[in-house]
């Protein structure tokens, strides 16, 4: 125990030692230095008498062996010593006093001669002595230098590493991501295994992180070589829609599924590149709920700030009265008009005439009673405050291009029909993304209205860029469409942009209920969410104290986070963290990891350039775009013929 006791009883013997270290040394000055202290007339009986005792213990044997005694009990006493610890204390200065110190010390007798005179032993015992001055300035300082063994890892990157899953974990239905983590300070393979990715992934990354070329591309080709039916959205289009369509016509794709899927785009760029589609094909519209869900969702995707007032007055009235031009369209002549740009087109007809046409379909009375009521009523601003939202919004989608592609049938949106599977993949412009994008969101929503059901084909679907689309019932599709074989992967730059776009409220759940999530860099709320998601694990802590007379060294271990906000702030891109889910027939207990995933990128270069481009699917002129545009008008007007005659 370290009392005051205890530190002046071992301070006493230091203190012993060292002089008898002086004694020997002045001893073995006298008795090999004899002749020239009897020519100084220096010499005294007791202590002739006690050199001569000494002598039979060997002590005197000879010149060098003396010294080492002198040097040992002099190291002795230096390896008690603590002294007070100096931060700026060299050791290679304490070192170098000591080796010079050693070696005068030591073959400073070759200086003097069998029979030492005056001056030798001057000289002698000036050297000897200031050799062993040195040594003892050495060992001093050294007992001084501060030598603490903290760990050199200044970013704690070891202390934060931890193990992960090593083995690959395969099924019919996985992701299998090859990677690489440091653990201890080596690097070890690994296997991000998404095994059940029913319960979605989340792919979260600012621009440049990876989230497409190192996570997004694999789910599309393991998918389809796993005989998914799968729907992309590919906001950068045609980025993912080339790797999914050369994916698909690779012969071990091919062999994967039973019935070979179908390859369909919809594009509004190239119309000669892509096929047609009527989102409110009459055949999948059950009941006036599908319409008011269609129509919450165009209207909601044209003004993204109402996601935000949803119930408000002015925000429901409009989705109502969308709804119920969609039902009546639906209900006329077998729905054969019930598609978008009818609808646009519908809405701009006068008041009277409208009014009075959609008083013929019963089932939307209760739905335009609040319109047709305010205009009989004289309430003009309320009315067009009522509809003129709705008029002006859906009036931005009134072009010859976008009706050509809403109003074609070439396919339907049930892509995981067992009898006809299909691979789609719908592409968007980031220069027209709210115009487009509240298009692709109507389509997107009927999409999962229709795979959203049991007994179908196992089917993906992949979201890129997620928040510029809008679909209301994600959080419901992801918490029911395991239990169909629906995995859903959204990609999103940060949960920040999520919450812009959804709200709070459905920008938490998202964000909650997932399953799988694998982030790149990202920063702020998002980094801190995700470092308590993934954990804390016991890490060692080392402190330093020093005072004037103590150097303490503490070590302790804690729990902190595995992996903290800073370092999920400063990924670098192919650099992912996250945490997986597994099932009752594949468990993972390595659930956490922080590894780079490892592309094979000459062999992905090689397979990008042997891409075939997508091909032409008609040859469309400007003429036959604007004879559809005026044949959907004229069709209006044969409604209004025919139903008010």
């Amino acid at each position: 125990m370290n009392t005051g006791e205890d530190l002046q009883s071992l301070r006493k013997i230091i203190d012993l030692i060292r002089l008898l270290s002086v004694i020997v040394l002045l001893l073995h000055f006298y008795h090999f230095l004899y002749v020239a202290w009897v020519q100084w007339e220096l010499t005294w009986f007791l202590i002739d008498r006690i050199t001569a005792s000494l002598q039979h213990t060997g002590l005197f044997q000879s010149i060098l062996y003396t010294k080492g005694w002198v040097l040992g009990l002099l190291v002795i006493s230096l390896i008690g010593v603590k002294g007070r610890k100096d931060e700026h204390a060299s050791w290679w200065l304490a070192t170098l006093y000591i080796v010079v110190g050693g070696l005068v010390f030591t073959f400073s007798h070759y200086l003097i001669g069998s029979a030492p005179w005056k001056a030798d032993t001057i000289i002698y015992v000036s050297l000897t002595t200031l050799g062993y001055l040195l040594v003892l300035a050495g060992g001093t300082r050294l007992s001084r230098y501060l030598q603490v063994r903290l760990t050199k890892d200044i970013f704690n990157r070891n202390n934060e590493s931890f193990p992960q899953e090593e083995r690959l974990l395969e099924n019919e239905f996985s992701i299998n991501l090859p990677s690489a983590y440091q653990l201890k300070g080596k690097t070890r393979k690994s296997w991000i295994n998404i095994i059940n990715p029913f319960r979605s992934t989340l792919v979260i990354g600012t621009p440049g992180a990876g989230k497409s070329y190192f996570v997004v591309r694999h789910i599309i080709t393991q998918h389809i070589r796993k005989g998914f039916s799968m729907f992309i959205y590919d906001f950068k289009f045609d980025d993912l829609t080339r790797i999914a369509y050369n994916t698909l016509l690779s012969p071990g794709s091919r062999s994967a599924y039973k019935i070979l899927p179908r390859f369909y785009v919809i594009n509004f760029e190239d119309l000669s590149r892509t096929h047609r589609c009527n989102p409110l094909d009459p055949s999948t519209m059950d009941d006036i709920t599908d319409a008011t869900e269609s129509s919450r969702t165009i209207m909601l995707g044209l003004n993204r700030e109402w996601i935000k007032k949803q119930g408000d007055f002015f925000v429901e009235s409009p989705i109502n009265f969308v709804t119920g031009i969609i039902w009546f369209l639906r209900k006329h002549d077998g729905g054969r008009y019930c598609t978008l740009p009818h609808v646009i087109e519908l809405m701009q007809l006068e008041y009277p005439v409208l009014f009075k046409l959609l008083r013929t379909e019963p089932e939307i009375e209760v739905l335009i009673n609040p319109f047709e009521s305010a205009f009989r009523n004289q309430a003009m601003e309320q009315l067009e405050g009522q509809i003129a939202s709705a008029k002006i919004s859906m009036a931005r989608l009134a072009s010859p291009q976008l009706y050509y592609v809403l109003s074609g049938n070439d396919f339907t949106l049930d892509i995981n029909n067992p009898q006809e599977p299909k691979l789609v993949c719908m592409g968007n412009n980031p220069q027209k993304q709210q115009i487009y994008g509240a298009v692709l969101s109507l389509y997107i929503s009927r999409v999962i209205k229709l795979v959203n059901k049991k007994h179908q084909q196992k089917c993906s679907l992949v979201f890129d860029e997620f928040p510029t689309i809008y679909f209301n019932g994600m959080d419901g599709l992801i918490a029911t469409a395991r239990a169909n074989k629906v995995a859903t992967t959204l990609a999103v730059q940060d949960y920040s942009q999520l919450k812009k776009d959804y709200g709070k409220d459905q920008a938490e759940v998202i964000m909650n209920i997932v399953g799988n999530v694998i982030s790149g860099q990202v920063v702020g709320d998002t980094a801190k969410q995700l470092s308590e998601r993934f954990g804390k694990i016991v890490q060692q802590r080392e402190s330093i104290s020093i005072n004037p007379s103590d150097t303490s060294v503490s070590r302790s271990t804690q729990l902190d986070a595995a992996i903290p906000p800073s370092r999920i702030a400063t990924l670098s891109s192919g650099e992912f963290v996250g945490t997986v889910a597994d099932d009752p027939d594949q468990k993972i207990d390595l659930k956490v990891f922080h590894a780079e995933i490892r592309n094979d990128h000459a062999a992905i270069r090689r397979e990008e350039a042997a891409y075939q481009p997508l091909p032409p699917i008609r040859t469309i002129s400007h003429y036959e775009i604007q004879q559809n545009y005026f044949r959907i008008k004229a069709d209006i007007n044969d409604i209004v013929e025919s139903k008010l005659p």
